[in-house]
């Protein structure tokens, strides 16, 4: 294993801690994006392009829309 991979794999671990931690929903959803660009750069460096620029697409662009509209039509409450 390299370097970059543990260090991708290292800040994986650090985005899905702070998403689970985080009280602000804005800051989750940006996090989770994050979260979704380092899966696509280890499925990428997993030589498995095809599932790389499905978790690209989806996880990091049309989830992080929905999760965004979503907050939009409803209310924030958070503590």
């Amino acid at each position: 294993m390299t370097l970059m991979h543990f260090l991708l794999l290292l800040f994986l671990i650090i985005c899905a801690i702070v998403v689970g931690r985080t009280n602000d929903l804005i800051s989750a959803v940006i996090v989770f994006a994050a979260y979704s660009l380092i899966m696509a750069l280890l499925w990428q460096q997993l030589a498995s392009p095809d599932v790389a620029i499905t978790e690209a697409a989806i996880g990091a662009g049309v989830t992080t829309l929905l999760l965004f509209g979503a907050i939009s039509r409803t209310g924030r409450m958070e503590k």
